[in-house]
């Protein structure tokens, strides 16, 4: 995760706190603004909750990995099977541009470009505290939006904690220490 990755699917440091990633997703923009920011599609490859398009409006967000694929695959040790944050709308500018507050900890900012039929998505994650943090935000953003690539192309994804626990790994050994 160095700021030399740019030629494959993993997220790379833009700065020593910002975690940048990109993905080319199925069109149009539309749709996926959709699964960005209604609660019945972004809980099939991140979270559920409802989120208020409003600056400065709250929402929760909870994730159950569990759910996500089948078979989830194993969940590692200290994870339950529920997780919630409270984060804030920073800007929401349909179709190509939100951001949000990552509960108190970070800030996330989303883009979305046509390319063709395609989409270009950029996720930006700005504010990891460390290492340690860099390495989940990376894993953890990676595994979801490969489970929202597989969605939006109809393809069966892989188990979401096998595939979270082979990119932690992953991370690890490309995040400076």
């Amino acid at each position: 995760m160095t700021a030399t990755d740019t030629s494959n699917r993993h997220g790379r440091l833009v700065s020593p706190d910002t975690l940048q990633i990109e993905r080319l997703l199925p069109g149009p923009i539309e749709r996926i603004w959709s699964w960005l920011t209604q609660d019945d599609l972004r809980r099939k490859w991140l979270a559920a909750g409802e989120m208020p398009l409003t600056t400065g409006a709250e929402f929760e967000l909870t994730w159950r990995n569990d759910d996500l694929t089948t078979p989830p695959g194993a969940r590692p040790e200290g994870f339950g099977a529920e997780h919630r944050m409270t984060s804030r709308i920073i800007a929401a500018n349909p179709p190509g541009h939100l951001a949000f507050t990552w509960g108190s900890n970070g800030e996330v900012e989303i883009t979305l470009a046509p390319s063709g039929d395609m989409v270009l998505l950029t996720l930006t994650h700005r504010r990891t505290a460390d290492r340690a943090m860099r390495v989940m935000v990376g894993a953890g953003w990676h595994a979801h939006l490969d489970l929202l690539a597989a969605r939006l192309e109809g393809s069966p994804p892989e188990a979401f904690w096998d595939a979270w626990q082979r990119l932690r790994a992953d991370y690890e050994a490309r995040s400076p220490a």
